[in-house]
């Protein structure tokens, strides 16, 4: 039988490492049972404290930056280890199974994600991150020199690069809208969109949670708009799912990228495509392709054919539908909510500038904050050098604090106390 423990150790050997502890991979694997499912109605403390023990992260490392990178809970790592001692030992059922997922359709893999964010298996293609989903989009969207996309100024560089390499490759124009800082409402956006508005406008690339503020826009509306417009809507979901509930279908829009790292603790490597029909899968090109990507009734799925890739990533993916949907995504985005509302309110008392929103439901798990002179660099080495607080932002001032479901009350407000001292420590008022 398969060692994990002996394998991480010699695997480390090997590559001129030192030896893990022989207890981390046993902590890593170690089962931790979850809360009792009536302890949430009784102690909702509690049942959150509970689940902080599903994660590896130290009691006493406060993580406010979730809005790079999650941290994958037991459960995940599990399936993932247990997917490579299964898949590697090459005992697959047919003479052409391997252990690898770059030309079949794993609708054993994308059906769970599928139903999690409100569409169906044939609308989605799971993919290794955003950036690869919204490289697809980009590249492979039908348009001429001339045509424009409309984005905001706070796109994420794997947002906004793609479109930028296929203007100086080909001369479609990248045009932007300006997003207030703060957005006062949700009309404040649509108005800056439709004033944006040319008749070369041929597809709007929004962000669904922005990267850099946190605001969530109002994407049905944006939607909306381009439909009455004869505009495609694409939307760069990279930090929604997990983070709050997303029915994409719903939702309206045309195209539709995010990732599974972040909010909902998945695998690292594992991103997703969502394209609402068959006449916008006509539109946009395969720009990596192999054998299926040229058959119309694939779907999605003709996306997904990229080559080799890992299976082990795909069971990670689903351990983490399983544990959001154990947990429930409703009560997640409440919790989510509430712990941004906490942060933010606690800020604002501390003379911070707001670059979220003043409305709730603009702003779900991230508060963005401007506060300066304190310079954002600083601080934040300051915080995780001396304090294993990690925050991010934007220079020079910018603060970008996430607040994942497993934070306590008392994490968020060591951040604060530890804020004060620095700006006492810095003679700042």
């Amino acid at each position: 039988m398969f060692d994990r423990r002996s394998f991480l150790g010699s695997a480390a050997v090997a590559g001129g490492l030192l030896p893990l502890p022989e207890a981390l991979s046993a902590q890593a694997l170690a089962p931790v049972p979850l809360p009792p499912p009536d302890l949430y109605g009784k102690n909702e403390d509690a049942y959150w404290a509970a689940l902080r023990r599903q994660f590896l992260i130290p009691a006493d490392v406060v993580n406010l930056n979730v809005g790079t990178v999650g941290s994958s809970p037991r459960p995940v790592l599990k399936a993932i280890f247990d997917g490579f001692e299964q898949t590697e030992q090459m005992t697959q059922a047919g003479s052409e199974d391997y252990p690898i997922w770059g030309y079949g359709s794993w609708d054993d893999y994308r059906k769970p994600f599928a139903d999690f964010m409100g569409a169906q298996v044939d609308q989605m293609a799971i993919l290794r991150n955003c950036t690869e989903a919204n490289s697809y989009i980009a590249n492979g969207f039908d348009m001429k020199a001339g045509d424009e996309v409309l984005i905001s100024d706070e796109e994420h560089g794997s947002g906004e690069m793609p479109w930028m390499l296929r203007q100086r490759r080909y001369g479609m124009v990248v045009k932007k809208f300006a997003m207030p800082k703060p957005p006062k409402s949700p009309a404040d956006i649509l108005n800056r969109i439709n004033d944006a508005i040319t008749p070369r406008t041929k597809i709007f690339f929004v962000s669904h949670i922005s990267t850099a503020t946190g605001v969530v826009l109002p994407i049905k509306d944006i939607a909306a708009l381009a439909r009455s417009k004869g505009i495609v809507s694409a939307v760069d979901g990279a930090h929604a799912p997990g983070m709050m509930k997303v029915d994409l279908n719903d939702l309206g829009c045309d195209l539709y990228t995010g990732s599974m790292h972040k909010w909902l603790f998945a695998t690292k490597g594992t991103g997703f495509l969502y394209l609402r029909d068959e006449a916008i899968m006509d539109r946009v090109w395969n720009t990596i392709a192999t054998g299926g990507y040229d058959d119309p009734t694939r779907k999605a799925d003709r996306y997904m054919q990229i080559g080799s890739s890992c299976i082990p990533t795909l069971m990670g993916l689903n351990a983490a539908v399983a544990f959001a949907n154990a947990i429930g995504i409703d009560r997640i985005e409440k919790r989510n909510r509430m712990l941004a509302d906490h942060i933010h309110a606690e800020m604002m008392k501390r003379g911070a500038e707001s670059w979220t929103s003043p409305d709730p439901a603009l702003r779900c798990a991230i508060a963005t904050v401007n506060v300066p002179p304190v310079q954002r660099m600083e601080l934040q080495d300051w915080l995780w050098k001396n304090h294993k607080v990690r925050i991010r932002g934007g220079n020079p001032s910018r603060l970008r604090l996430a607040t994942p479901y497993f934070l306590s009350k008392s994490d968020i407000d060591r951040f604060l106390g530890l804020f004060d001292a620095f700006r006492k420590m810095k003679g700042v008022a």
